[in-house]
């Protein structure tokens, strides 16, 4: 019997236009406001801490996001998580429109965006098995990942753009009527999401420890999050924070920096259609190799002073990085235990997400102490390269690993 596509599977459509939305709109958001605090406020270690604002609470609610999408129907947190930040753009934009926007605002305003994150990325990654067969689970990765790409791309240049000629204030409410637009797109009754697997009564923090419990006894899963915190603290987290530093040091424009963010998602997307058509059975093996290949062309990418040369390294950069987490987050899918998906995906996201801010705050308080930002970058990949060959040495299970689908 002929399997049915993914694209006639209203509820996957539904799932993948709305995040799609959501990552343009987030897109918007984080790169009209990392260009109106470099610009406006003129001051890296601003930055800094505003980008620190809004992924910390990740890192503390993370774990907590995980046992609510264990506990409750994943799409309402969904919709609810995407419509108030939707409504946190609006005011940001008003105070701006008003001239009110200062630094404090947004690092209140950013605290609250990030906190809703650490509910709806668990939320929203745990809820792809529930849609599709268990083989159609990396297509349906590839594709969800290739359209977030994709509005990493759209996202960028849409806000440079509006910035260009409408300004930051334009830029802020394009974002939130985006942002909003996708929580229209998660309403649960388009979703049709099926029963909550997880009818234990425990306390959060028994759900907490049984889910910590199920990652701590896996080699896999615990290789698989040390290979993401590697990504994103050495090389992901401290070249984000520096690419805006880097165009506003060489004299470039909003364009230029929508160019290189442009670039960065390209490079994500081309490698995301790769994986989904690709059938891949050495998923460890795939995912080291994308970590030292990520790595490698991070140590280009810190000694190259030029804009153009660094657009296309950016390029390269997100090329690599999808062979790193796609593999790894399909596996962990379709091995873990559905009744267990939310919390298990919540110490992924954790690892994925909640070393930016250590990576934010290091590269700007060495900017701040006079250090040049690509010396900065070097040292930051050299130390993620020997990170990566200590994984490559010592994770004989997770580089063995392969799969059956």
């Amino acid at each position: 019997m002929e399997q049915p596509s993914l694209f006639r599977n209203r509820s996957f459509v539904f799932l993948f236009i709305g995040s799609f939305l959501a990552i343009i709109g987030f897109s918007m958001f984080f790169m009209t406001t990392t260009w109106f605090v470099i610009s406006e406020l003129g001051s890296a270690r601003s930055l800094g801490l505003i980008l620190i604002a809004i992924t910390v609470p990740r890192i503390l609610m993370m774990a907590f996001g995980g046992v609510l999408a264990d506990k409750f129907k994943k799409t309402t947190i969904m919709f609810s998580t995407s419509f108030i930040q939707g409504m946190l753009l609006i005011i940001v934009f008003l105070l701006n429109n008003s001239n009110q926007l200062t630094f404090g605002f947004l690092v209140i305003l950013g605290f609250a965006f990030g906190t809703l994150d650490a509910f709806s990325g668990p939320a929203g990654t745990s809820l792809i098995p529930k849609l599709v067969q268990v083989d159609q689970i990396k297509q349906a990765n590839a594709v969800i990942q290739g359209l977030g790409q994709i509005g990493f791309i759209v996202g960028p240049v849409i806000s440079g753009s509006v910035m260009e000629f409408g300004g930051v204030t334009s830029g802020y409410f394009v974002s939130a009527c985006i942002v909003l637009l996708s929580a229209f797109f998660m309403f649960p009754p388009f979703l049709k999401e099926g029963p909550v697997d997880n009818t234990i009564k425990q306390t959060p923090l028994k759900d907490f420890i049984e889910g910590f419990s199920y990652v701590k006894a896996s080699k896999f899963l615990v290789t698989g999050i040390l290979i993401l915190i590697t990504l994103n603290f050495f090389a992901f987290g401290a070249i984000s924070i520096a690419i805006p530093i880097l165009v506003e040091t060489y004299g470039g424009t909003p364009i230029n920096l929508s160019y290189i963010e442009a670039a960065l998602g390209i490079g994500m997307l081309v490698s995301t259609a790769l994986i989904g058509v690709v059938k891949i059975r050495a998923r460890g093996l795939i995912s080291i190799a994308g970590l030292i290949g990520t790595l490698l062309v991070a140590v280009a990418f810190s000694q190259i002073p030029n804009l153009t040369i660094l657009t296309g390294l950016a390029f390269l950069i997100g090329f690599t990085m999808t062979f790193v987490f796609i593999p790894f987050f399909t596996s962990a899918q379709e091995d873990t235990d559905p009744r267990i998906m939310g919390r298990v995906m919540s110490i992924i996201f954790l690892a994925m997400n909640g070393f930016d801010p250590l990576a934010y705050a290091g590269v700007t308080l060495l900017v701040a102490r006079g250090f040049d930002i690509q010396s900065i970058i070097l040292s930051f990949s050299l130390a993620g390269l020997i990170v990566s060959l200590f994984i490559l040495w010592r994770g004989k299970a997770y580089r063995e690993y392969t799969s059956n689908y």
